[in-house]
């Protein structure tokens, strides 16, 4: 499969199965798609960054996109930059790292 059908199938996966984002005013990218090592870069941005479950969801795209997107074997979700950038960054880095979030699996 090309480098474009796994970006349209990225971005399909994730306004289908994970629209909280959009809905909450955040937004997502797909930064990157490396066809021929399996692996893709998501960005999301906006309101996604002053969420608290927003390590929540960055862990369940990263677990839960290789297992529905053939092709995609790992999955790095970053923060948005530009435009669409966090607007709360340092929040977000401090949530990444509290135990809490560790072993949780949202229901998206």
């Amino acid at each position: 499969m090309s480098a474009e059908g796994l970006e349209r199938q990225t971005r399909n996966y994730l306004s289908n199965n994970v629209p909280q984002i959009q809905q909450h005013g955040g937004n997502f990218e797909g930064r990157s798609i490396d066809e021929s090592e399996g692996t893709a870069t998501v960005a999301i941005g906006g309101a996604c960054s002053g969420c608290g479950i927003a390590p929540m969801t960055m862990k369940a795209i990263e677990q839960r996109l290789p297992e529905s997107v053939d092709g995609i074997e790992a999955v790095e979700v970053v923060r948005s930059g530009g435009p669409r950038a966090a607007v709360m960054p340092s929040k977000t880095d401090d949530m990444e790292e509290m135990d809490e979030y560790e072993d949780y699996s949202p229901p998206f």
